[in-house]
């Protein structure tokens, strides 16, 4: 039976919704082809009609996830232009991030994924770095701009070190530990 194409439009948006949590929690080769589909409710045979290879899934679902962290940072600084840039550090340096990753922020999550890829995956990493780079740096209330955007990159660089060090460890105490001193380093700052 064939499909609308409204309805078809809406299989392909769940499957780059439900591949964008899953590349977070398990890494690009951890999950493969047949359990995305499955996930998202649909047959392991539909995936290429909608994608010519789990690659280029990966490149929308990273582009997704992208756009939708940066969504979630500029409604912070909608809501509270001074007080967004702690709300920012305070919510990504956190326990709940650290053990959620299908939801947290997916250069912590899947940079490494992307950075192994082929070139076509990294434009959307470049791209949504650089804008999570000019909304932090217009956050910063002092200095020239070069500097706060060296102040920009290198908070962020910071917070996605912190989380992936957190994640990677075994040591619960050292990974709090690890995410509470980066807080504090940059909330002093």
């Amino acid at each position: 039976m064939k499909v609308s194409r409204e309805q078809a439009a809406l299989n392909r948006e769940r499957i780059v919704d439900v591949a964008a949590k899953l590349f977070r929690e398990k890494g690009y080769d951890g999950i493969g082809v047949a359990d995305l589909m499955k996930n998202a409710g649909l047959t392991h045979g539909g995936f290429y009609g909608h994608f010519a290879s789990k690659e280029d899934l990966m490149i929308e679902a990273c582009q997704h996830a992208l756009e939708k962290s940066l969504d979630g940072w500029q409604a912070k600084v909608a809501s509270d232009p001074q007080r967004a840039l702690p709300a920012i550090i305070d919510n990504y340096l956190t326990t709940r991030h650290r053990d959620q990753p299908g939801g947290g922020c997916p250069a912590a999550a899947m940079g490494v994924d992307a950075a192994r890829m082929s070139p076509g995956a990294r434009p959307a990493f470049t791209k949504a770095t650089q804008q999570q780079f000019a909304l932090l740096q217009g956050l910063l209330p002092e200095g020239a701009p070069e500097e706060r955007r060296q102040q920009a990159i290198s908070t962020f660089a910071a917070m996605v070190g912190a989380m992936v060090l957190a994640r990677a460890i075994d040591d619960e105490a050292l990974s709090v530990e690890i995410l509470d001193a980066v807080k504090a380093q940059l909330l002093a700052d």
